[in-house]
Order: structure tokens, then sequence, then C-alpha cells
């Protein structure tokens, strides 16, 4: 007889830990093949169309448009035929992580952290939520009344399967329309991350009450916390008073996980940053030189150009490629320095600012880090980038300078230990030759981990890149 199978919102990128709701793709009721995309969720800066790894009918959803779904929480449940011959399989709502889903309905399809492989032995811990409340009883009972004969067509048996099962209204399916009182016991947070903010400031989760989806407590709850506490008791002055039409704008998809990011940079990463300004005036020309007689899509910008100086910086400041380990409590315990620079650059979408990573960047040479950038830049506009394109960087190379400013002091992307910065290229009075010209101008800023290295390493590492910016033929040396 068909099963139903609970399918949990896997994990879509490294230190996620929710993701939002953009559109359902699904009805309850509908009929869905095995690893058909059943809604698309927003994280890390993009949206991602999530698939099922069960074939069947979908009985339930759970959440609506705009949601935030925590990883480990149900996403939709489906009633799952047994395969032909075959002894049906239990009904499960365990996680989707490495658990078999009957012969002939897993998926072969994975993203990060589940998958429905039978030859993997193991699972992931279920995530407690009151997001994941298991389906009631009453949503499959349904289910025993209704055998599918072995043999039936997939098609067949779908229909059996749908005549089956007494859908579950659209939204919060196993939650009652009126919300319960909140039961005494754990408190709703799912991140570790939350709960050891909380500790150290000292604030009380118990004492919460929790923004999320069903009272779940999240990072910005233990900010707002934090906030209040440091806040004066006295009354706020008419100044300050909020007034009628003043409109609160709420920190949703792209701003919140790019606050959070900002927030826990400053919070644990010990920065500073140093600037010089440098003449770029021949790497513009260098730049013209290489796209000579090029077709439109086979030129090189400044980009690629700047990139590959800081792959070969890197290769001379290896420390500056790396990042912070900690231990439970967030105290430093040592540095690990990456193998592979996986670089990261800022790329300013209508969704807001998104960091894509060229992999092993330090193995491509500037004409193939050039159509890298250019495929990354364009899936970041249409909102398509992976997770796996999102994640995993271990430095930055930031252009503000497309902004029209001449610096900036880079808030570091965590958990990286560097960020070079590059503003606009100006023409100024620059003494050149021993005499004052007009030359094209670049500021430099970067910034990096003091945990990392001292003073010294970094000025070093700003040096050989203005070097290499002022005259590009140096690079041949490095290379």
């Amino acid at each position: 007889m068909p099963s139903v199978r609970e399918f949990p919102l896997p994990d879509l990128g490294e230190g996620l830990t929710s993701a939002e709701i953009v559109r359902w793709l699904v009805e309850v009721g509908d009929v869905i093949a095995v690893d058909q995309p059943v809604a698309e969720v927003e994280t890390a800066k993009a949206v991602v169309e999530v698939p099922c790894p069960y074939g069947g009918v979908v009985t339930a959803r759970f959440g609506e448009a705009g949601t935030e779904v925590p990883v480990g929480a149900a996403l939709v449940t489906v009633a799952v035929s047994p395969p032909a011959g075959g002894s049906p399989a239990p009904t499960d709502t365990g996680s989707a992580s490495g658990s078999g889903s009957g012969s002939g309905s897993g998926s072969g399809n994975v993203l990060v952290g589940y998958g429905t492989s039978e030859s993997s032995s193991s699972r992931r811990r279920r995530v407690t939520s009151p997001l994941s409340a298991p389906t009631t009883s009453a949503a499959a009972a349904p289910l025993a009344a209704a055998p599918v004969a072995a043999g039936q067509s997939t098609a067949a048996q779908s229909t059996a399967v749908r005549a089956a099962v007494a859908p579950a209204p659209t939204g919060r399916a196993a939650v009652a329309a009126t919300p319960a009182a909140q039961p005494s016991g754990p408190v709703a947070v799912i991140s570790p991350l939350v709960r050891r903010l909380a500790r150290e400031q000292g604030i009380d989760l118990a004492a919460l009450t929790g923004s999320g989806p069903q009272g779940l407590i999240l990072r910005a709850d233990v900010d707002a916390a934090i906030t209040r506490r440091a806040r004066p008791t006295a009354a706020a002055s008419p100044a300050t008073s909020p007034a009628a039409d003043d409109v609160v704008v709420p920190l949703k998809g792209v701003a919140r996980l790019a606050a959070a990011t900002f927030t826990r940079s400053r919070r644990e990463i010990p920065d500073a940053t140093c600037w010089v300004d440098a003449d770029a005036t021949a790497l513009l020309a260098a730049r013209g030189a290489l796209n000579a007689g090029s077709a439109p899509q086979d030129r090189i910008g400044l980009l690629p150009l700047l990139a590959r100086i800081c792959t070969a910086g890197l290769a001379r400041h290896p420390e500056l490629n790396s990042s912070v380990v900690t231990d439970q409590d967030g105290t430093a315990t040592g540095v690990r320095r990456h193998s592979a620079v996986h670089l990261g650059f800022a790329a300013q979408t209508e969704r807001g600012l998104a960091v894509p990573v060229v992999r092993d960047a330090h193995l491509r040479s500037t004409a193939d880090l050039a159509v890298e950038m250019a495929r990354l830049t364009a899936a970041a506009r249409a909102g398509r980038l992976t997770p796996a394109e999102l994640t995993g960087g271990t430095f930055t190379l930031n252009n503000y300078g497309v902004f029209g400013v001449d610096g900036s002091t880079p808030i570091i992307n965590h958990p990286e230990a560097a960020m070079l910065g590059v503003g606009r290229i100006a023409e100024k009075p620059w003494v050149h030759q021993g005499e004052l010209a007009v030359r094209r101008v670049v500021q430099l800023s970067f910034s990096f981990d003091h945990r990392v290295c001292d003073g010294a390493t970094a000025g070093a590492f700003l040096r050989f890149v203005a070097d290499a910016v002022e005259s590009p033929t140096t690079l041949l040396r490095h290379l």
C-alpha cells in the first residue's frame, strides 16, 4: 500500500540554517516524479529549485510564499507507491538525508546534505522543530484502505494513490488554525550559533519570543534583545520617537542574509585596513593590447586582470589565503591555510550584492578567469547561482569603483581572512619619471584579519598588487 514520506528542507549550502520559500511549484494533490522540483527557495543570495527525492502524490505543503523554513523542517509530504512486486515501505517522516525510499523511488539527484541512496548507511540527525511536526495519522489513514496492485503502471499507481489520499489543506498543514499555547520544553532554537551568542551576551532564550515560523528564535531576535538591553530605560524624546508615517522595511532574503554576515564579520574578526594609490595607466594599456582585434565575447576586463594579480600575490603570501579555526566557544585555536585559491568577487544585482566564487582561480589563465567571471556574473544577475557557486571562497576581490567612489574599508567576507577593494580609476596629477603628468590613478584598499598575519605581511601583499598594477610585466617573473 502507499506510504507517506516527509521531505524536509535539505542543507542547501555551507553554514546555511534556513531558506525562504519564494514560490511553490506544485499543489496539494499533484502527482510528481522523482527529483521533480517542488519549490523555489531563496538562500545565500540565490533562488534555488528544490527537487523532491520521492515520486507520488503531494499530500501536504508546509508554509506559504515568504515563510522562513529551517533546514531539516518539513517542506512537503508525498504519498509514495511501493515498488512493483515488493513489500510496501514503512511510513517514515524522518530526514531524507541518506534514507532509502524503497527500491525505484529513491532519488539520484543530491543537493548538499541530503539524498536517498540506499547504499549510504549514515542518517542525518532529525532536527526537532515546531515546523516539522509529523503529519497526523488521519492523513495516512485512508491509505490502508486503498492498496495498489503490483504490476500496475506508474500512472495507474499514482492515480490510485491520489484517489486514496485525502489532501491536507495548503499551508501549515500539520498545524491547527488557531495556534495552541506554547508547550513547556526545549527552547525553539535550531542554530547553535544563536545559542552561543545568547550565552556569551547573557540573554535568556526562554524569555524571548521568536520572530521565526512557529516562534523559532532567530539571530535577529537575540541581536534585538542585546540592543534593547543597551538602550537607556528613559522614554524616547519626541525627536527620536517614531512618526506616524514612518515605514519599517523588514530584512528578508538577501538583505537579511547580508546583515547577518556583516554583523558576524564585525563581531568576530579583528580586522585592519591599509591602502595605497597606484598608477594604473600601464594596466589599462595592457588591457588594450590584450583585446586588440578580439571579438567582444573574448575581451578581457579589468577585474580578471586584478584577479590574476591577486592569485600571484597570494602565492607569495599564503598566510592571507586562510581562515581562523575556532572551538565551540568561538575562541581561536589555529589558522587553516588553504591549498587552493577560491576567489570570490562582488557582483551587484537587482536582488542585492552577490559574491560568486571562482573555483581554483590559481590554476586558471587570465582568459579563463575572464570567461568564468562573466558566466558567474550573468548567473548572479539572473538569480540562478547555485549554493556551491556562492560558498567556499577563501579570498574576495571587491571592485567598488564601479559606483564612482575612490576608497572604502571593506568588510571581510566571513570566514575568509582578507579582501582587496578597488576604487575608481580617475585622471589625477601624478609624478611620472620625475615630471608632473596626468595619469590614471586607482586607490587600493586591503582589509585583513589581524589574527592570521601582522601588518608587515599585509603591507607586502598590497605593495605587490600595486607594483603589478603600475607595471603588469613584472607579473611575468611570478607566473
